[in-house]
């Protein structure tokens, strides 16, 4: 056996306006017409709203939509749980790799004709079947299966006797695959058999590429496109599968994706290649030779669950059990001693595996890796197999080259698809046969009609020479326009932290860039010689700026209402405290600019930083054109809208909380926003907080409506409130329902107010894509146009939702945001919400485009970012990305960490500090 390492002690249909609230209950027959009305039976209930119509405005555009049609099976599935345990455990929970070679070898070795035809498994604990299986009255049995801890000569390697497993089936259910088409024909309520069958469904599509590859939850991925990035990491080409129902038509959703493996071979070249050092220079992973401690728990981080495989000494082949890295020795494998059984004495790890291979160790001062067992194997003898998944956060370094390989044209992304078909070769598949499922791949994507809607007209301010503008494909510019609401600049400094690059010249240089940059826009400078500074980027930066602030009071009679802060290469420790030192300390607007990219800047890169200042001082870009957007800005009608996030910690972090956020607009025009953020428990997406969070950014609505806009008390409330809900999987929408919209109703309870709520969730995380049938109706970036719309053919057979391409392509494939309504006490249509949602993907700041959901969300998302800004950059909490272990000073309690957080400077919160 291996030395044992020391033990180591977790409605009515009007054009938007009044009618009864409309949830997911009642409705008439089902049927459509040309003017897009939809009629659903009375007895279908759903989730979220049901379809009021389709929208029809806008020209149409015929577009592929990566997508196949399947049929439904027509025959009774038949629906086991599977329980897995060892002899000394009830059940057992094992990796879905394990689990379905367990459930493979029952199937083709231990009762062969028990299970033909072949069953499927989900790799967790459902098992479906196309035919009762022979387990008698019970409808139950239970299996004993082995899996060979390794190949022969295993034991002189100290490999442990075979572990056998039991494996209980038990019958739960039969699911008549009629109601999947009693559904997408909008006739049954998608209630547990309906979901159970989809699942079946999607079981049998991925059992056997799961059989054959490395997999994730819905994708797996194959060598045949392998790119190395360095850092120990490559990405795999992958294909993504999910069975949809779609209006009466089941679909199969096929893109491509992306893996990062960990680099298969020797362990050692991937420590090397982690610690980015030369791969013929092993020694330096000996601690005797000055293997940096730190170093050490680094490459620990990142090797923790790797699995390796070792040689063995019969056949110098290769211990076919993967072990599980768990640690790694503070000492070389020639330094660490241990006290063999039986009183054989004392030895070090070297010395017992010169005896168990015959031959000394190539590098006997190299450390050990410690395996999920407890042994200590020594580095070399590790090999780590191919295609093993890196289920970590992407490195922030390696984010540039996972997007350039995930990155494809629609074009080029659609013709992968095409070649993955014969990868998923769903023709070839018995299990796929088996279940009676026909997939349509002849024809290719899916084709289908959707429709580009016509973009709002946007305003800008006073002396103009283009007042209004309406954007095409979804980007327009600033040239010869002023600010809707231009602020002064009254006292500002600049603070330089790179010296090197940065000489004094181009300070001077980048003030006089910045003040054209502002008066192209409206904006007045009042200071055009502001105090400039060099600090050094290792102190102390909140004292630094503070100085700067005091400097500012004595040379200019009062403090700055702007900061500019110069931030060189790498300069994310800076970014962090400047803001924390702005938004929380003392209630300043800082703009960071990374000096690389400010030098020598053009006038249009200072005019978008204006944009960014113009409304971190008070100030308003742009509006909607009042009649272009009639929905958002019908005075009897005054709209609040509001965009909700919540933001996790990164995968294997511990001891972190989630942060949540809740933005809305303050004014008449949806242009002017606020935020309020808070911590909660860790990875808990609903949002204990709202309640509060609603009550705060309404009364600040209703108070600068009284304040700014003159109206009167009862004018000032608002009479709708739009919520956007970002971050939910469809299977949180019911949660959402119960638990999020009783607080919102709260909140206007506590204000004496009853304005109508109309609630949708936002979804990002899908595969969806579409490209134009005709290259010639794309934009310039081979995607649909901006506006593109899809609420037909793909969408939910009962349910109000649709598909939105809101903002023009740059880079790859646009990816649609997904909005399915839940709630809506407004009685919109389908033409007025759509429309209202595509308007406000144009108010977005910060930018000249629309961008890809409304703004409101936008910076809800960009506040949940920024939630670790509030925490004093000198303090104990620690949010490194790449630790996954908590340091002593950061593992602190949930209300530890609320304790920690500081709430936002009162001048700042009622500004958009975030943009």
């Amino acid at each position: 056996m291996p030395p044992r390492a020391a033990p180591n002690p977790s409605a009515p249909r009007g054009r938007g306006g009044g009618g009864p609230p409309r949830g997911g209950r009642g409705g008439a027959a089902r049927g459509g017409t040309p003017s897009g009305q939809v009629n659903i039976p009375a007895h279908v209930t759903t989730v979220g709203v049901k379809r009021p119509d389709f929208g029809t405005a806008g020209r149409p555009i015929a577009v592929h939509v990566n997508a196949f049609v399947t049929s439904i099976p027509d025959k009774v599935i038949y629906h086991y749980d599977a329980v897995i345990s060892t002899s000394n455990s009830s059940s057992t929970t094992l990796p879905a790799r394990f689990n379905g070679e367990l459930i493979k070898k029952l199937q083709t070795e231990v009762a062969p004709s028990v299970f033909t035809p072949k069953v499927v498994y989900d790799g967790r604990k459902n098992i479906f079947s196309t035919r009762l299986l022979p387990f008698g009255p019970s409808n139950a049995a239970e299996f004993d299966v082995t899996l060979s801890a390794a190949g022969a000569g295993a034991a002189a390697a100290g490999a442990r006797p075979p572990k056998i497993y039991k494996i209980k089936l038990v019958k739960v259910a039969e699911i008549n695959p009629e109601v999947l088409q009693r559904f997408i024909e909008g006739e049954q309520s998608q209630d547990n058999q309906v979901l159970t069958a989809i699942m079946a469904l999607n079981v049998v599509i991925r059992m056997e590429p799961n059989q054959k590859y490395p997999f994730n939850v819905r994708s797996f991925f194959t060598n045949q496109e392998v790119r190395p990035i360095g850092g120990g990491i490559e990405l795999w080409r992958g294909y993504f599968q999910s069975v949809r129902p779609a209006m009466g038509k089941m679909l199969i959703n096929v893109d491509i994706s992306t893996g990062m493996m960990y680099k298969a071979g020797p362990l050692i070249n991937l420590c090397l290649d982690y610690l980015n050092k030369p791969p013929n220079n092993p020694r330096i992973l000996a601690p005797a030779s000055g293997f940096p401690d730190r170093e050490r728990l680094r490459l620990q981080r990142f090797l923790a669950g790797v699995r390796i495989v070792t040689p063995h000494t019969a056949t110098g082949g290769v211990n076919r059990a993967p072990r599980v890295v768990k640690k790694l020795s503070t000492a070389g494998a020639n330094a660490i001693t241990f006290t063999m059984h039986g009183g054989g004495g004392t030895m070090t790890v070297a010395q017992y595996f010169q005896k168990q291979l015959n031959k000394p160790l190539q590098f006997p001062n190299l450390i050990c890796v410690e395996v999920g067992t407890g042994a200590l194997i020594p580095i070399e003898l590790c090999q780590v197999p191919p295609g093993q998944i890196m289920r970590k956060q992407v490195p922030p370094e390696k984010t540039k080259s996972v997007v350039e390989f995930s990155t494809k044209k629609p074009a080029e992304r659609f013709a992968s698809i095409r070649a993955g078909l014969d990868v998923l070769a769903y023709g070839q598949s018995e299990y796929v046969r088996q279940f009676g499922m026909n997939v349509e791949t002849t024809v290719g994507p899916l084709p289908v009609q959707a429709r580009i809607l016509q973009p709002p007209t946007l305003k800008y301010g006073p002396g103009s020479k283009q007042p209004t503008i309406t954007p095409r494909d979804g980007a327009w510019n600033m040239i010869d326009k002023r600010l809707w609401k231009p602020q002064i600049i009254g006292r500002w400094a600049v603070v330089v932290y790179d010296q090197r690059r940065f000489p004094e010249s181009r300070a001077r240089e980048m003030v006089d860039g910045f003040v054209g940059g502002c008066r192209s826009v409206g904006m007045k400078c009042d200071d055009v010689n502001p105090i400039i500074r060099y600090e050094n980027g290792q102190g102390r930066i909140g004292d630094q700026l503070k100085a700067v602030g005091a400097e500012c009071v004595r040379q200019k009679g009062g403090p700055p209402n702007l900061i500019v802060v110069v931030l060189p290469d790498g300069g994310d420790d800076i970014y962090t405290a400047v803001k924390h030192f702005g938004d929380v300390t003392m209630g300043v607007a800082t703009q960071c600019l990374k000096s690389v990219k400010c030098s020598g800047a053009r006038l249009q890169y200072w005019a978008n930083v204006c944009l960014k200042v113009n409304v971190k001082l008070g100030g308003i870009n742009l509006i909607p054109e009042p009649s272009s957007v009639s929905v958002l800005t019908d005075p009897r009608n005054p709209t609040i809208v509001m965009g909700a996030d919540v933001i996790h910690p990164a995968p294997g972090s511990q001891d972190r909380p989630s942060f949540t956020a809740v933005v809305a607009n303050v004014d008449s025009d949806t242009a002017k926003y606020i935020a309020t953020t808070r911590v909660q428990t860790s990875r808990q997406e609903m949002i204990d907080d709202l309640q509060e969070m609603c009550k705060h950014l309404l009364s600040e609505y209703m108070g600068y409506r009284r304040a700014m806009e003159k109206k009167s008390p009862t004018e000032a409330a608002p009479k709708r409130i739009i919520f956007y809900r970002d971050g939910v999987s469809e299977g949180q929408f019911e949660q959402v329902l119960r638990l999020e919209l009783p607080l919102l109703r709260a909140a206007c309870d506590e204000l004496k107010i009853r304005p109508k709520i109309t609630m949708i969730v936002v979804g990002k995380r899908h595969h969806i894509r579409m490209a134009p049938q005709n290259p010639a109706h794309a934009d310039r970036s081979g995607n649909c146009p901006a506006g593109t719309i899809l609420d037909r053919d793909i969408a939910h057979p009962v349910e109000f939702d649709w598909y939105l391409q809101s903002h023009g392509g740059l880079l790859g494939t646009s990816r649609s945001a997904h909005y399915s309504v839940l709630h809506d006490d407004n009685g919109f249509n389908a033409d007025s919400l759509q429309a209202l949602t595509f308007a406000l993907c144009h108010v977005y700041a910060r930018a000249t485009r629309s961008v890809s959901i409304p703004a409101p969300v936008y910076y809800a998302d960009i506040v949940c970012s920024r939630a670790k800004n509030h925490y004093d950059p000198q303090g104990t909490v620690n949010f490194s990305d790449t630790q996954t272990e908590s340091s002593s000073a950061a593992a602190v309690a949930l209300e530890g960490f609320r304790r920690a957080y500081k709430a936002l400077h009162p001048t700042q919160a009622k500004l958009m500090y975030f943009s």
